[in-house]
């Protein structure tokens, strides 16, 4: 590794996770004033926004052809669009707490959907460890024992499906988007500005607004749109070329312990003790499937 190249990296993993850790709060704080589809409209369309500019600056090009504007919308939809629209039903249900402890669980989904969908080998034995492991991590979290406790079921049911997006969205991504040699930053950019184009008619469909604006809710839009999905991205991308993809996919080990301190702190939100346990489990079972312990999990 370059040391040139590589001595900010800490301080952009961290920033990246209070980003998208603190995302499930600024959920809340714009569901005060936007239904759950102009959130995931004006998150998008906001970010696509931000990285036009970062576009225009960095003088990167904007995809060009029909093939690639096609992939990158259907990567948005799994990506971006659907999900986001997911997590904003949920969260106007369950807290935010929960939703990113949930949110922890996508490399378990991935890897769940690269078996259903991508399987180009025989899976690993750890593999099928850390997924089992995981999938008994959300079931903790959702403390299946006593139903789903005061959760929703429609909610939980919301937060899994926009997991299982995310789920496909990334293989999808790595099979038929990374194949066409964009800029990364273009194809975010593709990706978002796509979703906020097929989300509009459906925010527009429905009422703009379920609650009077205020600061915080406007800000916390802004805050989605901009940092969440626009600065967000380009800092996630600069830690894949400073230190790689295992380091820089761990950052979904941090969100959900940002998300947890900011609901309990600043939402006053209520965590029961399975949560945070089922939270550990998660992690644990990720890890052992993207394979962070086969040094001690596989015979040499």
């Amino acid at each position: 590794m370059n040391p040139t190249k590589s001595s900010s990296w800490l301080a952009n993993y961290i920033v990246l996770g209070l980003i998208w850790g603190s995302s499930f709060f600024f959920i809340m704080l714009a569901l005060k004033t936007f239904p759950p589809t102009g959130i995931a409209f004006w998150r998008t369309a906001i970010g696509a926004a931000t990285l036009a500019i970062i576009l225009a600056v960095q003088r990167v090009s904007a995809p060009k052809t029909m093939k690639q504007w096609t992939l990158l919308w259907v990567g948005g939809l799994l990506m971006s669009g659907i999900p986001a629209v997911l997590f904003g039903f949920a969260e106007q249900h369950v807290s935010s707490a929960l939703a990113s402890i949930m949110n922890a669980s996508t490399p378990v989904f991935t890897v769940l959907a690269i078996m259903i969908a991508f399987r180009a080998e025989k899976p690993k034995p750890q593999v099928l460890l850390g997924l089992g492991v995981g999938l008994v991590g959300v079931f903790v979290v959702l403390g299946i024992w006593q139903g789903f406790g005061d959760n929703d079921p429609l909610a939980v049911g919301a937060l899994i499906l926009a997991v299982t997006f995310y789920g496909f969205g990334s293989p999808f991504v790595r099979k038929f988007i990374e194949p066409l040699k964009l800029d990364p930053k273009s194809a975010v950019f593709g990706q978002v500005s796509t979703s906020a184009i097929t989300l509009l008619p459906f925010y527009l469909a429905g009422p703009l607004t379920i609650g009077s604006a205020t600061p915080a809710s406007i800000s916390g839009m802004l805050a989605l749109g901009v940092l969440g999905t626009g600065i967000a991205y380009v800092l996630y991308y600069g830690l894949l070329a400073q230190v790689g993809s295992p380091i820089a996919s761990a950052v979904t080990y941090v969100t959900p312990i940002v998300g947890v301190i900011i609901g309990v702190l600043v939402l006053h939100e209520k965590v029961s003790w399975h949560e945070p346990v089922g939270a550990i489990v998660i992690i644990l079972g990720a890890a052992v499937a993207q394979g962070r312990f086969n040094r001690f999990l596989v015979k040499k």
